[in-house]
């Protein structure tokens, strides 16, 4: 299907290979097009999954590497009835429902605990053994990175 919009994240320029999200614009519109943009901007381009929990989920996208961090714009919560489920992406937060900017979640199981909490906004086609692998850690000790992102 050619209207679909993939996301690839290079973890680490060929030694471990490629994540390829689909993008759920029908589900969160507001967050696929700040995704987009701020992967066409190069802004998740160098940064690490900072916070990996075992049999939950990995997080990304803080330019700090902290968790603290995130783009200048934020995003009004874009709840549905999608479940969390292995592989689906959803954003990360504070307590404020909307204030979604760059940092996302990749559930490495079912989370259905997060539903209609936070929103789900892609779900991953390939590479979720690379996820599973992805250095664990609170942060970890050498995080994954993601090498380059790519919307196509």
């Amino acid at each position: 299907m050619s209207d679909k919009l993939i996301l690839t994240v290079d973890t680490q320029s060929g030694e471990t290979g490629d994540i390829t999200i689909l993008l759920r614009p029908d589900l969160a519109p507001k967050h696929v097009a700040q995704i987009t943009k701020l992967v066409k901007d190069g802004f998740y381009d160098g940064l690490t999954f900072h916070r990996v929990i075992d049999g939950f989920m990995a997080q990304g996208g803080c330019p700090d590497g902290t968790g603290m961090g995130g783009a200048k714009k934020q995003i009004p919560a874009e709840f549905s009835k999608h479940p969390h489920l292995r592989g689906v992406c959803s954003m990360a937060r504070s307590s404020n429902p909307n204030s979604a900017s760059s940092q996302f979640f990749i559930c490495l199981d079912d989370a259905q605990f997060l539903d209609n909490q936070y929103t789900v906004w892609g779900e991953v086609e390939d590479g979720m053994d690379l996820v599973d692998a992805l250095p664990k850690g609170e942060p970890p000790r050498y995080p994954g990175k993601i090498v380059k992102a790519t919307v196509a």
